[in-house]
């Protein structure tokens, strides 16, 4: 038994499944369309599909699975359709208004805009009911909580039908007694309220930070408790042996009531998977400046890992909401294979964001779609396969898709063909401002960096980025539509764990404290791996410190080892932060204090990875032809006579020189003029530009 490791990756528009036999090493990968109105269809659908394949029962297969893991959409697409559960707040009176007033400005890029409309508020004004009480900076208490305030909020709640509660009080951080009070009497009053406190979840400084991640948290607790509870009935009655594990977007795996306690971990569940899966295909060429693509039917995910480190945010506006949670760093725009092509005001050709989703899908879907998408272009530039994707299981209407683009030719006056490119041009350079925004704008140089594709529309468009970007090297696994899922079954479980300590550092007596609240806190993370089944000696603790100069405003976030915190050490630490203040912001000040604003402890626990795949050599290019096929390839429109590769009949070793174009089952690689393409025996595609 435990044969087999399964993960799902649920998207706008497909839900893919990747299956590991750990015995083999062999890997598979099988697409469902996803189900917006009942996920849990995707993944009975797309178990069929493994079943058929294996010849096995589905029962069979989750049974003999050590690990079913699971990245979801739904807490994203809850935050930004709105559609999260009814919620209350309970906060310190007069600061009812601070999800509101946030930090005084609107977001970067608005913030002296004043038409920019100001962001939807997931708590009502009337929802926002404040208590008499006030906890000084120092922890000490200066009002007595009125328990009188937090029953009448509840009778409120109940009478307004609340589904879930937020508790944020300020300065709880340094002192719980308040917030710890006020959800005993919630629980007492509201039995079935789903609780969020703020201390808890998010026991750093700042008010509104640590307010907003709350209100963020409860709003998506009711829906990320119906769906885990829905998705682990439905594995229970497989016969699942182990409880379905959930992927966080801080990098990692939990089980499911953790995601329904810390919902606001599961925003970006999907596509931070995607770092993880990047290192580990790069690993073979010992590659660690990695970026990550990943091109969906929906959203375009990129994500940037310097030295084996994946960027993470933490305190940021996301859908324009604060959270200060960790959550690897993704950037994502509205660019998928159902991005939607239109004419603006200016008669420029613009794509998306807009998207055709999965339903009604493309044009040449052929489900009901009319509006050009960028598969629709990709068709007609001869880049898909008119006999269909999946293997054929999906067919594509050509002439569909041609009346489609003809909304966008006919306008400029341009053939179809040409109006496809301009479409395929804009959907690239929308991507490839994204990719400068995680790598240009932050300080790297792309150039120093290997560009590995994820997602099935990726390959599409691989060599077009990487030549824009003056990336020389991509690497693009067989497995490329499913990384995010493969991703997932390669991760470890892991939570972080966090605590506010104010302190100057030229004070001896913050040794002590700094080292008691690291014990405190990793006793809880480690008691909590333990519970779920993890030795020792699968246990692994990071340390960081959120650190700045005194007088500075904002800090920066600084890894440090696991030694004791104490006189002896101390020198280490501000060494660690100089260097990185140095890294971030060009120069340090070595003479000037140095004080730690909070503390946090990631702990992993580690699961053990599955076998390896290794492809046999054997089958060239020239055996793997299988037709050909007229593409496009510049703006000119004319259309070039291009070899088509089977991929499944290429062996390691084997060389396709561009122009050409690669079928897999579930992606389609173009390589461009002057590129090539060698499939590696770890199941990659290493393709590189000619030199110049």
């Amino acid at each position: 038994m435990n044969q087999f490791r399964l993960g799902i990756d649920a998207g706008g528009t497909f839900t893919d499944f990747v299956i590991a036999n750990k015995k083999t090493g062999e890997v598979k990968l099988f697409k469902a369309l996803s189900t917006p109105s009942d996920p849990t269809k995707a993944i009975e659908n797309g178990l069929k599909l493994i079943a058929d394949d294996l010849g096995l029962p589905a029962s069979d297969i989750v049974a003999g699975c050590d690990l079913c893991i699971n990245g979801t959409t739904v807490g994203l697409n809850a935050l930004i359709t709105h559609r999260g559960g009814k919620t209350g707040l309970i906060c310190t009176a007069g600061h009812e208004d601070s999800i509101e007033i946030r930090n005084g400005h609107k977001e970067d890029g608005f913030r002296y805009d004043p038409e920019y409309p100001a962001a939807t508020m997931l708590v009502p004004r009337y929802l926002r009911k404040g208590v008499r009480e006030r906890i000084l900076s120092d922890g000490s208490v200066r009002t007595a909580m009125e328990e009188q305030d937090v029953r009448a909020a509840c009778e409120l709640f109940r009478k307004e039908g609340v589904e879930t509660v937020a508790i944020s009080f300020v300065w709880s951080v340094l002192n719980t007694t308040h917030e710890r009070r006020a959800a005993e009497i919630v629980r007492e009053m509201l039995p079935g309220v789903i609780l969020t406190v703020g201390s808890e979840l998010y026991p750093q400084v700042r008010e509104y930070t640590r307010t907003s991640t709350a209100v963020v948290n409860a709003y998506l607790a009711p829906v990320m408790r119906r769906y885990v509870s829905a998705v682990d009935a439905y594995f229970r009655s497989l016969g699942a042996k182990q409880p379905v594990r959930y992927f966080q977007s801080n990098g990692g795996l939990a089980i499911g009531q953790a995601m329904t306690d810390r919902s606001v971990y599961a925003i970006n569940s999907g596509p931070a998977s995607a770092p993880q899966a990047g290192l580990y295909v790069c690993a073979p060429f010992k590659k660690k400046n990695v970026i990550t693509v990943d091109m969906g039917g929906t959203s375009f995910d990129i994500t940037l890992t310097k030295d084996g480190q994946t960027n993470l945010n933490k305190n940021i506006d996301f859908l324009r909401y604060r959270i200060g949670v960790p959550m690897i760093q993704v950037e994502t725009l509205g660019a998928g294979g159902g991005s939607i092509g239109w004419i603006d005001s200016l008669g420029i050709i613009q794509v998306g964001p807009q998207s055709a989703g999965s339903e009604p899908g493309p044009a040449c879907y052929g489900q009901g779609g009319t509006e050009p998408t960028t598969s629709d272009a990709n068709l007609v530039l001869g880049y898909l396969n008119p006999d269909g994707l999946l293997g054929g299981k999906l067919p594509l209407d050509l002439a569909k898709a041609r009346e489609a683009v003809k909304k966008v030719a006919d306008p400029l006056g341009i053939s179809v063909e040409r109006a496809a490119y301009g479409m395929y041009t804009i959907v690239n350079n929308n991507m490839v401002n994204g990719i400068r925004r995680v790598s240009v704008e932050r300080g790297y140089d792309p150039r120093d960096f290997v560009l590995v594709g994820a997602g099935g529309a990726t390959a599409a468009h691989i060599c077009a980025l990487a030549r824009e970007m003056g990336i020389d090297t991509i690497i693009l696994p067989k497995l490329a539509s499913g990384l995010c899922a493969f991703g997932q079954i390669i991760s470890d479980v892991k939570y972080n764990y966090m605590a506010t300590a104010p302190l100057r550092l030229d004070n001896d007596k913050a040794y002590a404290r700094i080292d008691d609240l690291y014990a405190s806190i990793e006793q809880q993370g480690v008691h909590h791996l333990q519970k779920d089944g993890f030795t020792k000696d699968r246990i692994e603790i990071r340390r960081s410190l959120d650190m700045r100069y005194v007088g500075q405003v904002h800090e920066c976030t600084v890894d440090i080892g696991t030694f004791p915190i104490n006189a002896r050490t101390i020198d280490k630490v501000k060494e660690a932060f100089h260097r990185r203040h140095e890294e971030l912001y060009t120069y340090s000040e070595r003479h000037n204090a140095v004080e730690v604003v909070n503390i946090e402890s990631t702990i992993y626990g580690r699961i053990d990875k599955p076998k390896a795949p290794k492809l046999k050599a054997g089958g060239s290019a020239a055996k793997a032809v299988k037709g050909y096929r007229k593409a496009i390839f510049d703006a000119s429109g004319k259309a070039s006579r291009t070899a088509i590769h089977d991929g499944s009949r290429l062996g390691a070793g084997a060389t396709v020189v561009g122009p050409a174009i690669i079928e897999e089952v579930t992606t389609t690689i173009v390589i461009e003029p002057g590129w090539s393409a060698r499939l590696d025996a770890s199941g990659s595609y290493v393709i590189t530009r000619k030199k110049r």
